[in-house]
């Protein structure tokens, strides 16, 4: 997974479909783990996601997490029609902030700033 330090504030984080998803977001974790006093703002794009499964949503919920404990804002972009279906089915639409787009995204987080 690409994951891109677009500034010293925010990470773009591009995820893919499994197995690569899981893997990705374990490695994004990790290394929010190691950085804990400088955790940035994420945007998460979905882009090439074309499905969701429990363990998917779990893992972007526990990054949710981390974020919201560290003060950081995170959102999740250019997410395709099926998988829309599963965050909305869920009730996940609520919980999360989403953008069209990662320059929309980008936009988004520089204004809460």
């Amino acid at each position: 997974m690409p994951i891109e330090a677009w500034s010293d504030e925010i990470t773009i984080a591009e995820l893919g479909d499994e197995p690569a998803f899981s893997e990705d977001m374990s490695s994004l974790m990790q290394r929010l783990d190691a950085d804990q006093d400088e955790i940035p703002d994420m945007i998460v794009n979905l882009s090439s996601v074309t499905y969701l499964n429990s363990s998917n949503i779990a893992q972007l919920l526990r990054l949710r997490k981390k974020l919201n404990t560290a003060g950081r804002n995170m959102r999740i972009c250019a997410v395709e029609d099926q998988v829309w279906g599963v965050l909305m089915i869920t009730g996940l639409d609520k919980i999360f902030d989403f953008t069209d787009d990662v320059t929309t995204a980008l936009a988004s987080l520089q204004l809460t700033d």
